[in-house]
């Protein structure tokens, strides 16, 4: 019996067809663990520090998202803020505080180093309204009873 025979051989596809685990486009599980746990120590921080900085004192700012590259040296934080729009404003102050939430972080999270930190605002509560107002439309409401 040869040592190429067909039940010998080691299933190298995953359920996509692609090889497992090499290809695969999104993060790893790694990414996965690492962002979720720099989301949770960011939300604790926003929801117990005061800042210093003007912009923030009064800010109630909610972390919805946190994205790490692979090689865990950056991660793209997702912010909003409750009840208001205006989130963009203070992106700026954000990146000024970036420096004390990675020293808040390292006592936190157990890395070896902690990534930069790059604010973006998250607008998908905003697009879900919007969708939501457009579904509501009574011109779009009765296109969808006709079908």
């Amino acid at each position: 019996m040869s040592r190429n025979s067909s039940r010998d051989r080691v299933k190298t596809t995953g359920p996509a067809g692609k090889l497992a685990g090499h290809g695969v486009s999104g993060p790893s599980q790694r990414q996965l663990r690492v962002a979720e746990e720099i989301r949770r120590a960011l939300a604790d921080i926003f929801a117990r520090v005061e800042f210093r900085d003007p912009e923030l004192v009064d800010a109630r700012i909610t972390v919805t998202e946190v994205r790490i590259s692979p090689d865990l040296k950056h991660a793209t934080v997702f912010v909003a803020r409750l009840g208001r729009s205006d989130i963009e404003a203070l992106l700026p102050a954000l990146k000024r505080v970036s420096s004390f939430l990675r020293s808040r972080l390292s006592h936190m999270v157990r890395l070896r180093g902690v990534p930069d930190l790059h604010f973006q605002p998250d607008t998908a509560l905003d697009y879900a309204m919007h969708v939501d107002d457009l579904l509501r439309d009574p011109a779009v409401a009765r296109d969808l009873k006709d079908d």
